[in-house]
């Protein structure tokens, strides 16, 4: 029985409840931890704020930080996007992919941040590479300051021997320079920059492009991800992969 309309389904715990060991016996079912923290994504309420009804904040808590530390929700992203292509009748590991970064602000709460002048934020830069459906492979924060050819060696080592079928990563300008060399003669991935034409006006869907940016629209249903509220990089990560471990889940 749902009590919240972001409860996990039987259709949707079924495929990932593998993930969690559900024959041991603890305090607080996984099952309910997940509910709790995708209630958490989407209303974007502190942790003390959960309704009582999923437990004490502190316990919810600590699972959430075991299994972000133990890269638990990179698992089952990956799983459940390699389910997902093989059922659009495509290979489990993608050949082409998708690169942007999203300059977001951060809270009082503190932890890393940078000045954007770019973009005029104060805050972190969130790095996302995703297959050409728009579904997350890696993802890296860090301080806004930092420029995107710079982080974008950092995101690559992400993806090194993980994707043996990579080989095309469409970008936009400002991954311009030496780095895209350096990609090509250390993973062997061809970096294609895609910009728009000197004669274009105003606004206009790039192609390749256009499906990164929809991946950062997607965001916008999910209040925890409209400013960046956490204190390490790593939760704000973790938060990401939530986002597509919904909507992975959702889609099935």
């Amino acid at each position: 029985m749902q009590l919240y309309t972001t409860d996990l389904t039987d259709s949707q715990w079924n495929p990932i409840k593998k993930f969690f060991e559900t024959q041991r016996r603890r305090k607080h079912k996984p099952r309910k931890v997940c509910n709790a923290i995708f209630y958490l994504l989407k209303t974007g309420c502190q942790w003390r704020m959960l309704p009582k009804s999923f437990g004490r904040w502190s316990s919810l808590y600590y699972y959430f930080d075991l299994w972000k530390r133990n890269g638990l929700w990179q698992k089952v992203l990956d799983e459940l996007r390699s389910v997902h292509r093989e059922k659009q009748g495509r290979s489990a590991c993608p050949s082409a992919a998708c690169i942007d970064s999203q300059s977001v602000k951060t809270t009082r709460r503190g932890g890393q941040r940078g000045f954007d002048g770019f973009k005029n934020i104060k805050g972190r830069k969130r790095h996302i590479i995703v297959d050409t459906q728009g579904i997350l492979l890696r993802v890296l924060v860090h301080r806004a300051n930092v420029h995107d050819s710079q982080a974008v060696l950092d995101l690559r080592m992400r993806l090194k021997d993980r994707f043996p079928r990579l080989k095309t990563i469409f970008a936009d300008g400002g991954y311009q320079g030496p780095v895209g060399g350096f990609v090509e003669a250390a993973f062997g991935w061809k970096l294609e920059v895609v910009m728009h034409g000197k004669d274009i006006q105003g606004f206009k869907v790039l192609p390749k492009r256009w499906v990164v940016e929809r991946s950062f629209a997607w965001f916008e249903s999910y209040r925890r991800l409209s400013k960046d509220f956490e204190f390490h990089p790593l939760t704000s990560e973790t938060m990401i992969q939530l986002a597509f471990v919904r909507l992975l889940l959702n889609r099935l």
